[in-house]
């Protein structure tokens, strides 16, 4: 079976389950995306190696690839291989004395895992083709649009507040673990600064 690459458009919380997240999948030479829900914490863990921050303690994800990295375990890449009752199943493809292992993982905790490795993502054509959705030309135009003008409501909303009152928040929000937030702040100090 030949396997589709696949790339990470969006994290998003969802609107469909409480305290869970939508982590969006693209396919990366067409137009189906592959949505996962996850949970909060997986979505934290994947959000903060994204954005590129350093919690003040190693998170889960980043003690395993402490690990691996000490052992000479590289994680070469993710396979979101198996749908079962809505459920994906991934695995990791290592690599370790140039000895192929794979091991079995939650996609979420795969995906975490994966981008702190930066490895690449893939799937097969018959989990896209089961849980894919096909958007067309003018709904990824729509789609684009709409996220456009969130950020744009956002940016004016934070343009809003001080440096200093925004240097408060994100030391607040890396203080509760909230690093998507801490990212978008972090981010507009920097662009003030700049």
């Amino acid at each position: 079976m030949d396997k589709i690459k696949l790339e990470i458009i969006g994290l998003s919380y969802s609107q469909t389950q409480s305290g869970a997240y939508a982590l969006v999948l693209s396919e990366k030479n067409g137009n189906r995306r592959l949505p996962i829900i996850i949970g909060g914490f997986e979505a934290q863990a994947i959000a903060i190696e994204l954005e590129k921050m350093v919690p003040s303690r190693p998170l889960t994800h980043d003690l395993f690839k402490d690990f691996a990295s000490k052992f000479k375990i590289e994680v070469n890449e993710i396979i979101i291989h198996k749908l079962v009752e809505g459920i994906f199943h991934s695995k990791l493809v290592c690599i370790q004395n140039q000895k192929t292992i794979e091991i079995d993982a939650r996609t979420s905790d795969a995906i975490a895992i994966g981008v702190r490795f930066d490895c690449p993502i893939y799937t097969y054509e018959h989990i896209l083709s089961s849980a894919g959705i096909l958007l067309d030309k003018e709904s990824i135009k729509d789609n684009e649009l709409l996220t456009d003008t969130i950020e744009e409501e956002a940016k004016q909303t934070i343009e809003k507040i001080s440096i200093t009152e925004l240097e408060n928040q994100l030391n607040q929000a890396i203080d509760g673990e909230d690093y998507e937030l801490a990212s978008k702040i972090r981010d507009e100090i920097k662009r003030r600064k700049a």
